[in-house]
């Protein structure tokens, strides 16, 4: 059994967008592991392994756009499940 169940990956596209800044945040407020954030002003990508990914795309919603979002089911993936 997995802790963090969820493989959540998205993008947003912003202004004036910090890395640093939306990683601190997503630590403090979701339990997950695995986290990385990438990118620039504009766009950045997240990855974050978490039992509660519509709270982190409701989080990164109020950032800018998000898009390409993909939440694959680790447990069902170790199962041999479609995830």
């Amino acid at each position: 059994m997995l802790e963090f169940r969820y493989d959540t990956q998205l993008l947003i596209e912003g202004e004036n967008l910090d890395e640093d800044a939306i990683a601190s945040e997503i630590t403090r407020r979701f339990c997950g592991d695995s986290l990385v954030c990438v990118g620039d002003e504009d766009l950045s990508k997240i990855h974050f392994h978490t039992n509660e990914p519509w709270l982190v795309l409701e989080y990164c919603s109020q950032l800018g756009e998000i898009f390409d979002i993909v939440v694959e089911d680790m447990d069902r993936q170790a199962r041999g499940l479609q995830g």
